[in-house]
């Protein structure tokens, strides 16, 4: 008797394919995808249905463009994938060689400040040759990008319970190390009825409206995480990486934001500390290989750390 044998494709998902669908889920778009990506629109197309032939299942919906809920479970995994592919990728091309006399360094826009703006002209004096470059960016582009071996060293910031790690996306073996820590306050415009109180819980802010600024103090999802309440809604968007421009809209009335004590200057904008739950805003180190100059900044920074 011939038994019937099931067959199925254990083959690894082609990284080509996967970058494609991720491009044409983010944008909504197969025809934009193409543009981005620089292919012809029915080679994004072909490349779709390879992945969907490959998987088993529709991934994508196409009036609108939308991912199916096969196509949401492969989103979870494909950014993680994609990343370690290319930190996989930049780890063999520096055992072949790291290039010198260049330092490419990133940083969330509250972890620029303090020390490492001192330090990095201490180095540059140390090492006059030596060519530095600054990329100011969201927490998560930075931990990515030192993944990926595009930035040399990150530093990222956020706010945290003391001793529970900064929620940054999976990006493969990183190191952290911690600089600094920060008394965490609610910022509030000069003239709001709670600017005058001595502390403030969160669960009893529940009901205000807060600046959604994921790149400067962090998405909102992290900070219900936080305050251990999904009431917290945004009142106001800002896909800016500028302190100046988000405190500026607090002065203004736009809504409330959790930062540092030493960002909220000493007019237009009052820190109330948060006394429930405990918080603390944290300077951490990225690094995952570090060339001669990263790792002599890197000392710097440890050196200088402050708790």
């Amino acid at each position: 008797m011939i038994r019937p044998t099931c067959i199925s494709n254990t083959d690894p998902v082609d990284p080509q394919l996967l970058r494609t669908f991720v491009a044409v889920a983010r944008l909504g778009s197969f025809s934009a995808a193409a543009r981005e990506l620089g292919y012809t629109q029915s080679a994004v197309s072909q490349h779709i249905a390879a992945l969907e032939g490959d998987v088993g299942a529709p991934l994508l919906r196409r009036r609108p463009v939308e991912p199916t809920g096969p196509g949401r479970r492969l989103l979870e995994h494909a950014g993680p994938i994609l990343l370690r592919l290319a930190a996989a990728r930049a780890d063999v091309l520096r055992a072949a060689g790291e290039p010198a006399g260049r330092m490419l360094l990133g940083a969330s826009p509250l972890a620029v400040t303090g020390p490492a703006a001192g330090l990095l002209a201490r180095l540059r004096q140390e090492q006059p040759g030596l060519a530095i470059a600054l990329r100011v960016a969201g927490r998560a582009a930075v931990a990515a990008g030192v993944a990926a071996g595009e930035l040399d060293l990150g530093l990222v910031d956020g706010i945290a319970a003391p001793g529970d790690p900064l929620r940054l996306p999976d990006a493969g073996w990183l190191t952290a190390v911690e600089l600094a820590t920060q008394p965490v306050v609610v910022a509030l415009p000069a003239g709001h009825p709670l600017a005058g109180r001595r502390g403030l819980r969160l669960a009893d802010l529940a009901d205000a409206g807060w600046i959604d600024a994921p790149d400067v103090t962090g998405p909102l999802p992290d900070l219900r995480a936080v305050a251990g309440t999904d009431t917290v809604r945004a009142a106001f968007g800002y896909a800016g990486a500028d302190t100046a421009g988000l405190l500026a809209l607090i002065a203004a009335g736009h809504g409330l934001a959790l930062l540092p004590a030493a960002a909220v200057p000493p007019a237009g904008v009052v820190g109330v500390p948060v006394r429930e739950p405990e918080l603390e805003h944290r300077t951490e180190l990225l690094h995952s290989h570090l060339t001669a100059p990263a790792a002599l900044l890197a000392g710097m920074l440890r050196a200088a750390r402050t708790g």
